[in-house]
């Protein structure tokens, strides 16, 4: 709008095209975004990017995914970010008083510490185990049958996101079919949208074929 006036145009028909009120455009102009706030701007909305992709996630993992597109600083600064924002972990410590979130939700208890099961798809086991190579840290989502024992299902990363669980489950569902009433049992994970902080608290999903 600036170069615009310069070559004559007034800035009344450039707002009136654009359908901007010239106030607004006239403080802009008095008290431009310095190169500081646009830098600010640019790491906020990557980091929120981020948190409304996996709300789940704390500030340092928003932190690498920011990283990862092409927004880098420091963990403070994610920190404040993230803070000034309100940008925390869906599932985070509870807070006392006013205030207070409520905390995930508690599914119903399925298997009653009975891990056993009369035939294939009843009951099915999950866990995320992580594998350091010599090109970085893999990350394993595995999906166990009890009836059988094996492996129905499985997906690998080298990011520790919610979609690597549930990658695994839509394959171990593509690969035994028919899984209506099947009961999968996990740790309470942040990988499936769960608390990492209470990984000895389990909870029980039923599936529904797709």
């Amino acid at each position: 709008m600036t170069e615009l006036a310069a070559d004559g145009v007034p800035v009344a028909v450039t707002c009136r095209v654009l359908k901007l009120a010239r106030q607004p455009y006239y403080r802009w102009l008095a008290n431009p975004i310095t190169d500081a706030e646009l830098v600010a701007a640019y790491r906020a909305n990557a980091l929120f990017d981020a948190h409304r992709d996996d709300p789940e996630f704390g500030y340092r993992f928003l932190l690498d995914e920011a990283r990862d597109a092409g927004e880098a600083m420091a963990e403070r600064t994610a920190w404040r970010i993230c803070r000034d924002n309100g940008w925390w972990s869906a599932f985070g410590k509870r807070r006392r008083g006013k205030g207070r979130r409520p905390g995930p939700p508690v599914h119903d208890d399925l298997v009653r510490r009975e891990f056993t099961a009369d035939a294939p798809n009843q009951l099915w086991l999950s866990d995320i185990t992580e594998h350091k190579t010599g090109e970085g840290t893999l990350y394993l989502c595995a999906i166990k049958d009890v009836f059988s024992n094996r492996i129905v299902g499985y997906s690998i990363s080298d990011r520790m996101k919610a979609r690597l669980a549930v990658d695994a489950v839509a394959n171990a569902v593509a690969r035994r079919g028919n899984v209506a009433g099947c009961v999968l049992h996990t740790d309470r994970g942040s990988q499936t949208g769960l608390n990492r902080s209470s990984q000895h608290q389990l909870v029980r999903w039923t599936l529904s074929a797709r």
